[in-house]
Parts: structure tokens; sequence; C-alpha cells
């Protein structure tokens, strides 16, 4: 009978012991459980300092830019964030240095707002001011916001400038998917480090008109509407154009509905087309694609915001989005770039171009979106 008892009690301590580990395996949040080595933080640390220690970036080519062009604008806007979300004030003063030659001698590297890859620019030093009230940086970026929505000028100008900036968009307008990053940041930016609310507005506003253009009824975004392609890092832009316009844009604005409503519809087709091992594809409906960086910290981004915020299902898009983040950094190697980045991309009314893309190592587009979903997990 002893024996009976002693193992009906060292049954039900082995299932009490069970119950106790999956009570609280069950309570691991799934963005604050890592291991070694793939944390945020030791992630965004070391992509940080790569940067940091960069020198001011081309497009497709080694030679140095004339202007800072926009990959090197998401990655220091996305080192800024994380020096911020995590007290780094050592990073934010490196950051701030690598700013100063632009305000003499070098200040011709600051591009000229007539085009949304230029203004985007805009979004670093509306950031810098805001983490170090120095006036000189919030002239320069509120500038580039303003002028965005300003009268059409400079040798860009065209009929259809003045079509939009009629309809009270910007006459930066182009119907490309990329856009819905590169303007909505520079205004959303410019909301934050103002309060005034007509930036964030005319950025939703801008969101709408593109939403009702290029969302096709899966979710997805044709790169533009005369190339009928979901090729990844273009939806990429639209995921995270969407969510961080969202993380900003207050309740009562009459397009918050509409927008959220697209990129829920976003979320839920881009779960369907996440590969097993976490990734998304160069083009996102093509399985025969090759698997791309820097969509998939984009989606991954897109994800993490949602969860975050409360927009989508924690149960649903937080493994998801665990499973991306743990995946994605695989791509990372000793130099702290990462592999497998598309190259900078035009649009082009052909399937096997976008298959074709040469895949880039440490490219800033596919260094950025590290720092943002780094942000966003700590945030």
């Amino acid at each position: 009978m002893k024996t009976v008892h002693l193992l009906l009690a060292t049954a039900v301590s082995v299932l009490s012991g069970s119950a106790t580990v999956y009570a609280q395996s069950s309570k691991i949040d799934e963005f604050k459980s890592w291991p070694q080595g793939t944390s945020p933080k030791e992630i965004g640390d070391r992509i940080a300092a790569r940067f940091v220690a960069s020198p001011h970036a081309g497009f497709n080519t080694a030679r140095p830019p004339k202007v800072i062009i926009y990959p090197e604008t998401c990655a220091w806007y996305g080192a800024l964030i994380f020096a911020k979300q995590t007290g780094n004030k050592m990073l934010t003063k490196q950051l701030a240095e690598r700013f100063e030659p632009l305000l003499g001698s070098q200040d011709t590297l600051i591009p000229v707002p007539d085009h949304v890859d230029y203004t985007v620019f805009g979004a670093v030093p509306l950031e810098l001011y805001m983490q170090t009230k120095d006036p000189r940086y919030l002239k320069i970026g509120k500038t580039m916001a303003d002028k965005q929505w300003g009268p059409p000028e400079g040798k860009r100008v065209t009929a259809e400038s003045h079509r939009f900036y009629d309809k009270g968009l910007t006459w930066q307008t182009r119907l490309w998917i990329d856009d819905m990053f590169m303007i909505t940041a520079v205004q959303a930016q410019a909301y934050r480090a103002t309060g005034d609310q007509k930036y964030i507005n005319r950025a939703a506003k801008e969101m709408v008109f593109y939403l009702d253009s290029l969302q096709q009824p899966n979710g997805l975004f044709y790169h533009a509407p005369d190339v009928p392609y979901f090729w990844g890092r273009g939806d990429g832009w639209m995921a995270v154009g969407m969510s961080e316009l969202l993380r900003s844009l207050p309740k009562n604005n009459p397009n918050r509905e509409r927008i959220m409503t697209g990129y829920k519809k976003m979320m839920a087709t881009l779960l369907k087309y996440q590969a097993e091992d976490g990734m998304w594809r160069q083009l996102i409906d093509d399985p025969a694609s090759w698997k791309e960086t820097s969509a998939t910290g984009m989606f991954t981004c897109a994800f993490i915001t949602g969860v975050k915020e409360g927009w989508l299902d924690k149960k649903v898009y937080a493994p998801a989005a665990r499973k991306a983040w743990l995946s994605l950094i695989r791509y990372i190697n000793s130099d702290n770039d990462i592999t497998d980045v598309c190259e900078g991309t035009n649009k082009k009314n052909d399937h096997q171009y976008y298959l074709d893309r040469k895949r880039n190592t440490g490219d800033l587009h596919g260094q950025a979106p590290l720092l943002w979903c780094a942000t966003a997990l700590l945030r």
C-alpha cells in the first residue's frame, strides 16, 4: 500500500510540475525571450555600430554619392530611433556628428526636396531635433516636409504634378508603392516634432489615395498601376509605411479606419505567403523566387508593430514575427552586413526582371529594416 501511495504522490508531483512548466512557458512573451546573440538589443547594437563606421553610400555603386540617398536616410533614421529606444546617448551623439558636416562645408550632400526619394531625408534632422532640441535640425526637416506639399517647383515638375497638387495631394505623387514610406515618414516625423496635425493629416490622405489606387483584392500591392507584380520590398515599403503612420495617426482622424482596414488585409495575406522558415520572397506570391531580406525585415516590423499596438492577434502574429526575426538575422555575416538584399530597383513590367535583380550584401535597403525591427521589438 505504501508503494501505491508513493507512486500516486510521484505521479501527482510530476503532473503538477508539468502543469507549472506549461503555465510558465505559455506566459513567455515571444518578443522578450531570445536565444543568446539573437536579442533585438544585441543585433541592433551591431547593426548601428556598422552604420556609424560606414561612409555615405551610393546607389548601386561603390562611388561616394553627390547627395544622401534614401537607403542611407532609412538606416540613419533607424539607428536614431534605436538609440532613443535603448537610451544610448553615445550612439545619438555619433549620429549627430555624422550630420555636422552637412550643416557646413558638406551642405551640398543634403538633397533638394523635389522627389519622394530625396524629401524623405527630412525624417533624419527631425529625429535629431526631437532628441537634441537643436533648432537647426528642425528648420531643415520642417522645410523639406513643407516643400513636399507646397506648389510644384523645380526641374521634376510635370503636368501630373499640378494635377495631384490641385487634388490636395503632394505634387511628388507618382503611384509607386515605395512612396508610401518615403512620403508618410517625413510627414509623420514633422507631426511628431511639431505637434501640428496638418502633417499627419496630409500623410493619411495620401495613403488612402494609394490604397484606393494600388491595393489588390488579396491585400497586396502592385509595384505601380502598369506593373502587375507583388515585388517584396515594394510591398515592404507599404507595410512599414502603414504601420508607422497608424502608430502616430490620431484615433479621430477620418482616414484612420480606411488605412487600418487596408493594413490588416495586407497582414493577413502576408501571413499566408510566409515561408516555412519565416522568410518572404523577392516576388511574394512566386514560390520559385528567392528569399529576400529587406522585404522580410519590413514585413516583420509591420507584424511586430501591429502586435505591440494591439491591432493584430498576438497568438497568430507574434509567433510569425518571432520566426521571421530569428530567420532574418541568420543572414547577417561576420562583418555585420546582411546578405541577399535586392539591389535598388525601378519598376518594370517584366516578371523575370524582378527575379534577376542582384543580391547585395550590406546594402542599406536591408540594414535599415533590421534597426526598425530591433526598435519595434524593444518599444
